[in-house]
C-alpha cells in the first residue's frame, strides 16, 4: 500500500521520534475514520561516533523508510527545552535531518510539543511515557515490547497527527478533555 494508490480520505502519516542514538519511527494509515496500524521500528544509531556520519544516516534511513510506506504526511516530534545545550543541539539536528528527507520528497511536515502528543494520546499533557505507549498501542490493536519505546513514541506522534488531522477536517469535532473524544469518537476507542 503506498500513499499514492489511496483514495482522496485515505492518507499514510509517517510518525518520527528523532534521536541521535535512537530514531524511532511509526506509521499509520487513515482509512476514513479509522487510524490503523502499519509498522513501527528503531534506526538503531549507537554504534556510530562521528556526529554528522549520524546525520547522513539519519537521512539515508529516513528516506528509505519514506520509499518503503510512501507517507502523504510527516510528523515529528519537536525539540523541547532540556538542560544540556549541547544535548539539544543533536537533538535539533537530528530532527533537521529527517525533516531535510521528508522535504526532499516533497512531503509536507507537521510538529508537534511532547505535550501536545501526550494530551491527544492519553488525555493528559502530563502523561508518562509508559502510559502514552500502553494507549496508543491499546488504541492500535497492537502489542510491543518495552525496548521499543521509541517506535510507540513515534506511533504516538503519528496517531496524534491523525487525530489533527480530522479535528480539522471536522470530522472529529472539537475535542478538549479525553472523555469529549470519547463521546465524539466511540469508534476510536478499543475496550
Amino acid at each position: 500500500m503506498s500513499g499514492s494508490n489511496l483514495s482522496q480520505s485515505d492518507k499514510v502519516i509517517l510518525g518520527i521520534d528523532p534521536g541521535t542514538r535512537l530514531l524511532g519511527f511509526g506509521v499509520v494509515h487513515i482509512h476514513g475514520r479509522k487510524i490503523l496500524y502499519m509498522d513501527m521500528g528503531v534506526v538503531d544509531l549507537r554504534k556510530e561516533k562521528d556526529h554528522f556520519v549520524t546525520l547522513k544516516k539519519i537521512t539515508e534511513q529516513v528516506t528509505h523508510i519514506i520509499e518503503k510506506y510512501m507517507p502523504d504526511e510527516l510528523a515529528i516530534e519537536a525539540p523541547f527545552y532540556g538542560k544540556n545545550a549541547q544535548v539539544m543541539l543533536k537533538l535539533g539536528r537530528a530532527q533537521g535531518a529527517a525533516i531535510a528527507a521528508a522535504l526532499m520528497k516533497d512531503i509536507p511536515v507537521f510538529e508537534y510539543a511532547p505535550r501536545s502528543v501526550k494530551l491527544a494520546v492519553t488525555g493528559k499533557g502530563a502523561a508518562s511515557k509508559e502510559q502514552v505507549a500502553m494507549l496508543v498501542q491499546k488504541q492500535l490493536g497492537i502489542s510491543c515490547p518495552q525496548e521499543y519505546a521509541d517506535a510507540t513514541d513515534a506511533l504516538s506522534i503519528a496517531v496524534c497527527h491523525a487525530y489533527q488531522r480530522t479535528s480539522l477536517s471536522g470530522n472529529a469535532g472539537k475535542c478538549t478533555t479525553w472523555e469529549s473524544f470519547v463521546k465524539n469518537n466511540p469508534e476510536k476507542v478499543k475496550k
